[in-house]
C-alpha cells in the first residue's frame, strides 16, 4: 500500500525540507508560462524570470535525487511558442543529463497499406493559416550522469516482423521489443472537465505510470519514493498508487485541486 505525503506549499519551500539523495523517481509538469487560467497560479511570467524559476525547482529536484534515480519532464508548447520545452531543457543542462527525450503522442492519424485512415486520440484544434493542429508534447528523462539503466522492455511490444525474433541475438527468444520514444497516450473521454478534470492542464494517469515502469520495478524494487513537485489533482499519485510505489510525495498551493487529489486517493 502506497504511503502519501501531500502538501499545501510552494514546491521549493517543500522540496527544500526533504533529505538529500532521497528520492528514486520524479515525475511531474509545470506550469508552461502559456497563459494557462489556474486558480492560483499566474501562468504569465516574462521568459527569463520563468526560467530562472525553473532553475531554481530543478536544482532542488537534482538534490533530493538519488544517483540512480529518474526525473522525467513532461512539457508541452504553443505553435506561437515552439522553442520553450527546449529553453527549459538548455536551462537545466548544467544540474542534469538529457538521457531520453519521449515524445507524448495525443492524437494520430495513420493510413494502413491499402490507404485508408484512422484517426485516434483527442487533440484541441487551431484555427490558423499559419500552424498546424499541436498534438504532441516531450517528455524529457533527466538523470544526474546519464548512465541510469532502465527497464526497456517493461513498456515492450510484440514484434510485427517474427522473423526478427530469431534474427537478432538480443531477443534471446522473446517476441517483445523497446517501443521506442514515441508513446501514443491519448486522454480519456470525458463528459464534463469541471466533474471529471477539474484542472486547465494535466497528463493522463497512464502516461506516468509509463514512467514509473519504465524506471524500473516499484514497491519493493527501484522506485520506492516518488515525487511530483507540481501535483495538480493527483494523476502521478494515482499512477504510483497503481504501480505499487512505497511512498508518494507531492506539493501542491491551490487547495482545491490538492482536495481533489486526496479524493481520488481515497
Amino acid at each position: 500500500m502506497t504511503k502519501f505525503d501531500l502538501r499545501q506549499q510552494d514546491c521549493i519551500q517543500g522540496m527544500s525540507q526533504l533529505a538529500d539523495e532521497s528520492i528514486d523517481l520524479v515525475v511531474t509538469s509545470p506550469p508552461y508560462n502559456l497563459g494557462v487560467g489556474y486558480r492560483k497560479y499566474s501562468d504569465r511570467q516574462d521568459r527569463q524570470s520563468y526560467l530562472t524559476w525553473c532553475e531554481k525547482w530543478a536544482a532542488q529536484i537534482r538534490r533530493v535525487l538519488k544517483p540512480t534515480g529518474s526525473f522525467f519532464l513532461n512539457i508541452g508548447s504553443a505553435p506561437s511558442n515552439p522553442m520553450l520545452p527546449h529553453e527549459i531543457a538548455i536551462e537545466l543542462r548544467d544540474l542534469f543529463v538529457l538521457q531520453n527525450t519521449i515524445h507524448w503522442v495525443k492524437s494520430i492519424t495513420i493510413g494502413d497499406r491499402e490507404g485508408d485512415l484512422q484517426s485516434h486520440g483527442h487533440f484541441k484544434p487551431i484555427s490558423s493559416r499559419r500552424f498546424l493542429n499541436d498534438c504532441h508534447e516531450y517528455i524529457f528523462h533527466f538523470t544526474k550522469t546519464g548512465c541510469v539503466e532502465i527497464d526497456r522492455l517493461a513498456l515492450g511490444v510484440p514484434y510485427q516482423d517474427k522473423s526478427n525474433i530469431m534474427r537478432w541475438r538480443h531477443t534471446r527468444g522473446s517476441d517483445l521489443r523497446c517501443r521506442g520514444n514515441t508513446w501514443f497516450i491519448p486522454y480519456e473521454t470525458i463528459q464534463s472537465r469541471a466533474k471529471e478534470r477539474p484542472h486547465p492542464a494535466t497528463f493522463p494517469v497512464q502516461l506516468a505510470e509509463w514512467c514509473v515502469k519504465l524506471h524500473g520495478p516499484a514497491g519493493a524494487g527501484r522506485v520506492q519514493t516518488m515525487l511530483d513537485p507540481f501535483l495538480g489533482i493527483g494523476n502521478s499519485a494515482v499512477a504510483a498508487q497503481r504501480c505499487g510505489v512505497k511512498k508518494f510525495i507531492g506539493f501542491e498551493i491551490d487547495e482545491t485541486y490538492l482536495a481533489e487529489a486526496k479524493r481520488r486517493l481515497g
